[in-house]
């Protein structure tokens, strides 16, 4: 209990996260590429301001986006923005949920290098789900409770924001099912500088202090060869695993592909049914030797998803963060996506979060939001671009979605057009995913509905999807009547359309950030939301 106490204690350093900045070895720096669709790599260039963007946000566009020319190995897949969307054309919205938070670390990772994040380092729905927030417990037997919530946009009063919360069943550790885990550790030479393996090292110190009797752990390691370097261990034998740990040294090309089949081989071996069985991948992403290609990686992980090995994936490091990659293989092994940048967010993902990060309790998580043409002419669906679905998937239970972890919340924003608002936002009939379902004809309002959240998920060892609907309607609030839940994560969707300088962010700028965060701080026992004020201030100073 000592060494569980003492982490927990930890967390209230994150009060500290925002004055951290991470070792970055070299003189220069980093440049940054990012991914297309077809996953080409391209340089990214500093952005320039419009005219409008200066006169609205003034703030944003004096920060430093340049990037120095030591390296251009960091990857991130282009984001295409939601656009907004004609209710009469498209009345259907649907898309998976996304759990992960790795792009909220990210960015604080660059800001603390006095530096803006590239744009598609900014996943908006990433930032809003770092943080917590104050939803109900679900009720019975469903895994997880929803609350619905509109009131003015704060970027653009003439339109309404709806906030969409889910929240995960909470489990206590000491009533986690025995985990059969297995540790798969980049030590490849990319691994040497302090913020990759040393880091990693700690990190995973914290997670092995979490480990009961019942739990078991090996570690597969990889670099110019794969190789077990600790078989299969009771979690009661903690000295015998973290003496294995503290002998990892960095060396060698990267044979991610080999460690991978390997690592997956020892969770079958081992696995324990009605049990956790994850392997746990901690690198920088680099995978050049071995199965690199993105659809060999894929194809395993979905073999060995579909037979109950789940994946989790932590990302280290600056100068070679392939996140494009870490983020597709992780949504495709059922897991999560976290990126660690200092050992608080180690503690963060590993300890305090431990019940969500190894714990799946609901797969395959859809939303389709039906929109009632009598209240609502257009809307956007903030972030989510990457997890955006045709309409008719959402009844499709062979088609993969999201999975909510144990006591993990989901939170999705729509910026909505009310009928009768003359708006300057021109409205799109085309749906980028094509969606061949328009409409469902089931779907039917009350006279004060604005819309309808419909949700499907599977039972995490379960094929066949249960349905839930939820009705929302709008009471009329201002945003100075909308809960701390609301304007936190609007101020932190505002954030990220000012970081990517997003022709949506209307009159969003950082001191009116600023201004609804710190209305909306709350409790804030772990420190977290203090953290993103003092980042924006930082972003603000720069």
């Amino acid at each position: 209990m000592k060494t569980r106490h003492r982490a927990i204690a930890t967390l209230g350093l994150a009060a500290v996260l925002g004055t951290l900045t991470v070792a970055c070895e070299g003189e220069g720096g980093v440049n940054y590429s990012r991914e297309s669709s077809e996953q080409a790599e391209i340089l990214l260039s500093p952005q320039t301001a419009s005219p409008q963007a200066l006169q609205s946000a003034p703030q944003a566009d004096t920060l430093n986006r340049q990037v120095p020319e030591e390296s251009n190995r960091e990857t991130y897949s282009t984001i295409q923005e939601n656009p907004f969307l004609s209710t009469s054309s498209n009345p259907l919205s649907t898309f998976s949920i996304d759990v992960d938070a790795a792009s909220y670390s990210n960015v604080r990772r660059f800001i603390n290098e006095n530096r803006l994040p590239p744009p598609d380092a900014v996943r908006l729905e990433e930032l809003i789900n770092y943080f917590t927030y104050d939803y109900p417990q679900p009720e019975a037997e469903q895994p997880f409770s929803i609350t619905t919530e509109v009131a003015e946009a704060p970027w653009n009063p003439k339109h309404k924001l709806v906030h969409i919360g889910l929240q995960g069943k909470s489990i206590s550790t000491e009533n986690l099912p025995p985990s059969n885990l297995v540790f798969l550790l980049d030590v490849s030479g990319s691994m040497s500088d302090a913020n990759k393996l040393p880091l990693l090292k700690e990190a995973f110190r914290l997670l092995v202090d979490q480990l009961r009797d019942e739990d078991k752990v090996s570690i597969v390691v990889y670099a110019g060869a794969a190789g077990t370097v600790l078989p299969p261990t009771p979690g009661n034998q903690k000295d015998t695993i973290l003496t294995a740990i503290n002998k990892l040294d960095a060396g060698g090309s990267t044979a991610g592909g080999e460690g991978i089949q390997s690592a997956y081989k020892l969770a079958q071996e081992n696995f324990i049914e009605s049990g956790n069985n994850r392997v746990i991948l901690a690198t920088d992403g680099d995978f050049n030797v071995g199965i690199s290609s993105d659809e060999q990686l894929v194809n395993l992980i979905e073999e060995k998803r579909e037979q109950g090995v789940f994946l989790t994936v932590l990302g280290f490091g600056t100068g070679n963060l392939q996140d494009a990659k870490m983020e597709k293989i992780a949504n495709k092994g059922n897991g999560n996506y976290a990126y660690i940048d200092n050992i608080l967010e180690a503690n963060k993902v590993l300890v305090n979060e431990i019940g969500g990060t190894l714990l799946t309790i609901a797969k395959d998580v859809k939303v389709q939001v039906g929109f009632n043409p009598d209240k609502v002419q257009g809307y956007r669906l903030i972030g989510y671009e990457n997890r955006r679905l045709q309409n008719e998937a959402f009844e499709d239970d062979q088609k993969d979605a999201g999975e909510l972890g144990a006591g993990h919340s989901v939170t999705a924003l729509y910026e909505i057009i009310p009928v009768g608002v003359k708006s300057d936002v021109p409205l799109s009939d085309v749906d980028l995913v094509d969606s061949k379902q328009k409409t469902d004809e089931s779907m039917t309002f009350s006279p004060n509905e604005l819309m309808q959240v419909k949700l499907r998920y599977k039972q995490p060892d379960q094929d066949t999807s249960q349905l839930i609907t939820a009705p929302v309607v709008d009471k009329g609030l201002t945003l100075a009547q909308a809960s701390n839940n609301f304007k936190f994560s609007a101020s932190v969707a505002e954030f990220g359309m000012v970081l990517r300088e997003s022709q949506y962010k209307g009159n969003g700028n950082l001191d009116h950030v600023l201004q609804l965060a710190s209305q909306s701080q709350g409790a804030d026992l772990d420190g977290y939301r203090a953290e993103f004020i003092r980042l924006v201030k930082r972003a603000k100073s720069l």
